[in-house]
């Protein structure tokens, strides 16, 4: 399979709260069933035909660029946006990656979560300029990020529409967005969660309900759970 849209892969934090395991090993080097996070992301996009991948690198980057290289020997071609030592936050990544990314809409994923989600799903034209993949609130999460009704991300404070409200969810780290939907921001550092939030209540985010395998791999202990279940 073919196809001009691209990926950006989120991997500048910093994994405060993983270490001491990231003290020496950047959080997307970390090993879920004995293969790197990041590493399971590119396959995945590689096996969707999305070969064109960004990522954004800051604390350790020297040794992700050192792990994954070119990206020739996992079938993709790689192109890194360093961000200094301290990084640029979510959105303020995107907006100095954006040359490197086109005029496409393109996939985000942020490194730190593991799940079998097939990108394929989101090659799909959408009408809006940015399309979120929504998880069940997970256990650390329990109140969510927003409600998709309709097919529509709203924000939790928003007027439900009928006498049910749609249960809230969670943002799974995964996204489509067109370029343009960061075009505004200045350089510098800039959270995502106000970006969305704005868009949201404007009705210019759509998004899905996925249903299968994901984890944030947030803590050294969800970290240990994944990879040995049967010991917790």
């Amino acid at each position: 399979m073919n196809t001009r849209m691209k990926a950006m892969i989120l991997a500048a934090g910093e994994g405060r709260r993983m270490q001491p395991l990231t003290l020496t090993t950047p959080k997307p080097l970390l090993c879920v069933h004995g293969i790197p996070l990041i590493e399971q992301h590119i396959r995945r996009l590689v096996d969707a035909g999305i070969t064109q991948i960004v990522i954004n690198t800051a604390y350790l980057g020297a040794k992700i660029h050192a792990a994954l290289g070119t990206g020739a020997k996992l079938g993709a071609t790689i192109c890194y946006s360093h961000e200094g030592e301290t990084g640029l936050e979510t959105a303020g990544g995107i907006r100095r990656a954006l040359p490197l990314l086109g005029s496409n809409p393109f996939i985000l994923v942020n490194a730190d979560i593991y799940t079998d989600y097939d990108y394929r799903q989101l090659l799909t034209p959408r009408q809006t300029p940015a399309h979120l993949v929504m998880v069940s609130n997970p256990p650390q999460h329990p109140k969510g990020d927003f409600r998709l009704e309709y097919g529509l991300i709203r924000n939790l404070s928003a007027a439900a529409h009928g006498h049910h409200p749609a249960p809230t969810l969670t943002y799974a780290g995964i996204a489509r967005f067109h370029p343009h939907f960061f075009h505004h921001i200045p350089p510098g550092k800039h959270p995502l969660a106000p970006l969305l939030r704005q868009a949201a209540d404007l009705g210019h985010i759509s998004g899905e309900h996925y249903q299968g395998e994901w984890h944030d791999i947030g803590t050294p202990e969800r970290l240990a759970a994944l990879n040995h279940p049967s010991a917790m």
